[in-house]
Parts: structure tokens; sequence; C-alpha cells
């Protein structure tokens, strides 16, 4: 089985999420194999858009998401883009790494006192802080 890799260089905002929305189509799986909810995409399918963080997008167009080993998952973030994908008629076939790490409370105010002293500007997820 063939397998294809989308992978951006450039820190986010290169245009990896409209590259995967349009080869999804194609796939049987999509995985995501690190990250976290940082950074968004918004898959156009038919009529709808849909504001996708964490959860793969893959799964709008019916295909298996994988949330991999590398990922950091913010279970708030995980269970909301679940919920607004119920709510639009879609049951996603969605898999999760037993080995993915999870954000905790404690991760978000880690990085909040973090950026404030070394003023690195991150988003404030806490997903340095759970990497680490």
């Amino acid at each position: 089985m063939p397998a294809l890799v989308i992978v951006g260089t450039q820190w986010g905002d290169e245009g990896k999420g409209k590259i995967v929305d349009f080869l999804a189509g194609r796939a049987d799986v999509v995985v995501r194999f690190q990250g976290g909810n940082n950074a968004g995409h918004t898959i156009v399918h038919g009529d709808e858009e849909f504001m996708l963080h964490l959860v793969p997008s893959g799964v709008v167009r019916g295909r298996t998401g994988v949330i991999g080993n590398g990922v950091v998952i913010d279970l708030d973030v995980l269970h909301e883009e679940l919920d607004m994908l119920r709510s639009r008629g879609l049951e996603p076939d969605l898999r999760i790494s037993d080995c993915a790490h999870v954000i905790l409370p404690f991760h978000r105010i880690l990085d909040g006192a973090l950026d404030s002293s070394a003023g690195i500007g991150t988003t404030k997820r806490g997903i340095g802080p759970a990497y680490s």
C-alpha cells in the first residue's frame, strides 16, 4: 500500500491543510503524526466549511483519521471538534494512539508563565510544556 507524506518546513502557515484536504479524497487513512491545536485549517467540503485544529481533516471526507504518538492532545479541543462534526451529521472514524501526549491545565499555565518571562511568543496552549 503506497503512502504519501506531507511535511511542512516553515513552522506553519505553508498551506499543509489545503494540500492534505485535496489529497484526502484519494486516501484510505489520514494520519496526524505530530503537533497540537496551536494552528488550524479550514476544510471546505461541498457547501460546508469545517474548522479543525486537532482532528485529521480526512474525517470530513469519510476517511479514517489517526492521531499518532507525536501529537499533543487538548482533550477539551478534541471533544469540541468531535461534537461539532457530529452536530453536522458526521460520525468520524477516529483512532488515537495510546502513546499520544495529553495537555493538562498546568501545561497551559506553565506556557503562559514561560512566555511572559522569556517573551518567546507562544500560543499559550500548553503544547511546548506538554512535549517537555
